[in-house]
């Protein structure tokens, strides 16, 4: 990977793809949110690719000869944000794989991003605009309950109370007014998640109908009575 100077985020003064190319919900919400679970049954019903933020530093952090795996690393154990062009870098490389590989309509669930302005900023100016924003509400008392209970299997070295603390009041500080300037824009689709998974996904189809956009299974009926 080059330089942070050399990346796109930096370097690109209009976006790789317009909106009928590349179809992008960004999936938000504090550490323990449910957003993973919520996407799993998105990409199964809509088709979408599920992209995680997050699984993506990870797992560059990881990758054998990896310039910055140091720096992920250290950013990730102290619950802080990695700089933004290498995260904006990593996700359009995952878009650009998966249309390469047969996603011929790019739709995208992007989860756990952006947690900051000018992640937002650089991805829709560089990148694609979004379609809107999904956004799970849930209390730091149900979500520090939920990310205890995962660190006991997990393995990953922020599942624990000092990380967790330090998580939340990051979302709180950088990511919160993501979503209120999205919500300004009239892009934002805000869902309650301290109930059970099934209970926020009836919430998620009502709404994402209500943007126009319908499972797999009711397009292919709708074309074929068509």
């Amino acid at each position: 990977m080059p330089a942070i100077s050399n990346l796109g985020a930096t370097t690109r003064t209009q976006p790789l793809w317009s909106p009928d190319k590349a179809t992008v919900v960004f999936v938000l919400g504090g550490p323990g949110a449910g957003k993973g679970t919520q996407c799993q049954k998105l990409v199964a019903d809509y088709g979408f690719k599920h992209l995680s933020a997050g699984d993506l530093l990870r797992e560059e952090q990881d990758r054998p000869g990896s310039e910055f795996g140091e720096m992920i690393k250290s950013y990730i154990k102290e619950g802080t944000i990695v700089p933004m062009e290498v995260t904006v870098q990593l996700l359009e490389n995952a878009m650009k794989s998966s249309m390469d590989g047969g996603n011929a309509k790019g739709l995208f669930l992007i989860d756990g991003f952006p947690r900051k302005l000018d992640q937002a900023h650089a991805f829709e100016r560089t990148v694609v605009p979004s379609k809107f924003t999904l956004f799970f509400e849930c209390s730091e008392a149900v979500m520090e309950k939920r990310l205890l209970h995962r660190g006991e299997t997990s393995g990953r070295a922020d599942d624990n109370i000092e990380s967790i603390k330090k998580r939340f009041r990051t979302f709180v500080e950088t990511s919160m007014p993501v979503v209120d300037e999205f919500e300004k824009q009239g892009k934002v689709v805000k869902v309650s998640a301290e109930r059970g998974p099934d209970e926020v996904y009836d919430d998620v189809k009502r709404l994402f109908k209500q943007r126009g956009v319908e499972p797999i299974t009711l397009k292919f009926v709708q074309t074929q009575e068509a």
